[in-house]
């Protein structure tokens, strides 16, 4: 079964950092794009970034580009998001999650998340 499991949120000051952690486990995820995705009181989850099998490539969310950075380390099955220069607008959960062979997202295992509140 795979899980998914997000730590790392807290409460920070508007200009201030986290960096969140998701261990991953059920499966191999070395071969698969892992990312980030967050959910907004009243708002859809939305995507944040998503990082490339090897690392070697990321993309975000207009929104967190230059302020946001997503890792991961294989051997560990772990993914990563350091966020930097928070704003009041990046407060929500956030959950992370894997592509599989089919090229979506693995929709039905979905973890508790991390809340992230950022405030004045």
């Amino acid at each position: 079964q795979v899980q998914f499991a997000e730590s790392g949120g807290g409460v920070v000051q508007t200009g201030g950092s986290l960096r969140l952690s998701c261990q991953a486990s059920g499966r191999t995820f070395d071969n698969y794009v892992m990312g980030w995705f967050r959910q907004a009181p009243g708002k859809e989850r939305e995507f944040v970034a998503a990082i490339s099998w090897n690392g070697g490539r990321a993309n975000y969310e207009d929104s967190v580009k230059g302020r946001f950075t997503i890792s991961r380390d294989n051997a560990k099955n772990t993914v990563y998001l350091q966020m930097n220069n928070l704003k009041l607008e990046d407060t929500a959960v956030y959950y992370c999650n894997a592509e599989t062979d089919a090229g979506t997202w693995e929709n039905g295992s979905w973890g508790q998340g991390t809340q992230v509140t950022v405030s004045t």
